[in-house]
């Protein structure tokens, strides 16, 4: 039996099997305990080894998008942000829009919980194998434009235009330049009905010109692509990182102090 054990261990090995060898004194006693036919038998290994696979290539997955972190839809407090609709965010999580090639622009101030909901949906299409890229505006930026000076720029814009999701963080954060504007622009029009494009932004829409020194060209250029088949959401409540605190009376003691002085 051992010596049966090791050559079916390197048999696993070399068809790239390696749950199988972990399972199989297991699930054999198990067989052996239920009286099992050898092909439920192989279908129970075959079955352990996929979801293994699944577990493997959806970790891989989650390296490869660049999250910050990893926070999904059920660790979003709803209830204090009341603008957000739960409804309309779920539906989104099933990734039709995906299969649709639109995008979700998420908009609002800083601190209300934009990013942390453009991961959520990041981490549902990841759910659903779908390959996902996370990166600032900021840093996509920066990484193109060193391409460019590299002469690495096609392979580099590649990494931003394969992926079934792309979320760009923090549009509006710092002003873009003219060249740099053209950068984002081009990822933008080459995913325009080819990919989608998860978007966060502490701008309104009509203050977009400002993101771009004054550009109102480039701004209606962009815009225009981006809406053209996007959902809009736009964040009203206070800042989500400062909720715990609110709720625990710190905030309110402060400004009480600050009254009294």
């Amino acid at each position: 039996m051992n010596l049966e054990m090791e050559r079916i261990a390197l048999l696993a090995d070399r068809l790239h099997l390696p749950q199988l060898t972990a399972n199989l004194p297991l699930l054999a006693e198990e067989a052996a305990r239920k009286e099992q036919s050898y092909s439920e038998f192989l279908l129970g290994l075959l079955e352990e080894e996929v979801r293994a696979a699944d577990v493997r290539a959806q970790e891989m997955m989650l390296r490869l998008a660049s999250f910050p972190f990893r926070r999904t839809l059920e660790d979003f407090d709803f209830s204090f942000q009341p603008s957000v609709g739960q409804k309309q965010l779920r539906e989104l999580a099933s990734c039709a829009y995906v299969e649709r090639a639109e995008n979700v622009i998420l908009l609002g101030p800083p601190g209300v919980g934009k990013t942390h909901l453009a991961v959520a949906l990041g981490l549902a299409a990841i759910g659903k194998r779908l390959h996902v890229k996370f990166t600032t505006v900021a840093a996509m930026v920066a990484v193109l434009t060193q391409a460019l000076k590299a002469g690495t720029y096609p392979a580099r814009l590649r990494t931003y235009l394969r992926p079934s999701v792309l979320i760009l963080d923090e549009i509006g954060f710092l002003p873009l330049e003219a060249g740099q504007a053209s950068l984002l622009f081009e990822v933008i029009s080459r995913r325009y009905e080819r990919g989608s494009i998860v978007l966060t932004s502490n701008k309104s829409y009509g203050e977009w010109a400002e993101i771009f020194s004054g550009d109102e060209v480039i701004a209606t250029a962009m815009l225009d692509r981006l809406l053209h088949h996007a959902t809009t959401i736009t964040i009203k409540g206070q800042s989500y990182r400062l909720k715990d605190k609110q709720r625990a009376g710190l905030v309110a003691r402060r400004k009480e102090n600050k009254e009294g002085e």
